[in-house]
């Protein structure tokens, strides 16, 4: 009988201290593997971004902040759509091949809809942002200039498309990022599954 009572305490032991164990363990892991989770800042910071477009005129651009990031928002008149099919012969990469847009922004105009086009406002050659700059500054921008950005940094220039110049220091295309409309007025940037 006595056997048995040993044999009880020693199942009981190992029972209880596995128990203990256990919960250590687990009391180390959670923290552990919550340390993975993104806080909520991080997602703020990576999360989507709406912009109201409705006061948006023709020739104007709005910024809005996405991951830290300028995000342009351009309302292009018929004359600036115009000027960028002028531009296909004087640009790199003419038809987008590189991907730096969504497949959807792989066209002529690298927009959903022609008149309104969405650039990350970032420069590709070395992280500057690029400015506006329009059809008047044909003087300092040459004669083959129809408007469009130009960055200060080292020169590199961008048709009305976000497509770079030949000879530019930069080597591909602003990046456009998803986005989608959620209406007519209203966009969402930084995510394309929500809208049109």
């Amino acid at each position: 009988m006595s056997e048995k009572k040993i044999d009880n305490t020693r199942r009981n032991l190992i029972v209880a201290t596995t128990a203990v164990a256990g919960a250590a363990g687990a009391g180390i892991a959670v923290p552990f593997v919550w340390s993975f989770w993104p806080s909520e800042r991080a997602k703020a910071a990576g999360a989507p971004v709406e912009a109201d477009i409705s006061n948006l005129a023709p020739g104007e651009m709005q910024v809005v902040e996405w991951r830290g990031k300028p995000v342009w928002i351009m309302r292009r008149t018929k004359e600036m759509l115009e000027a960028v099919k002028k531009s296909d012969d004087k640009v790199t990469d003419p038809r987008s091949e590189v991907p730096l847009q969504p497949e959807y922004a792989k066209n002529e105009y690298r927009s959903i809809k022609p008149e309104i086009l969405v650039l990350v406002g970032i420069c590709s050659h070395l992280g500057c942002s690029p400015q506006q700059k329009t059809v008047e500054a044909k003087g300092e921008m040459g004669a083959d200039w129809a408007g469009g950005f130009l960055c200060p940094c080292h020169g590199s220039k961008f048709d009305l498309a976000g497509r770079v110049y030949k000879g530019a220091p930069a080597p591909v295309n602003l990046d456009v990022p998803p986005h989608a409309y959620l209406s007519d007025t209203k966009l969402l940037i930084g995510d394309d599954k929500k809208g049109a």
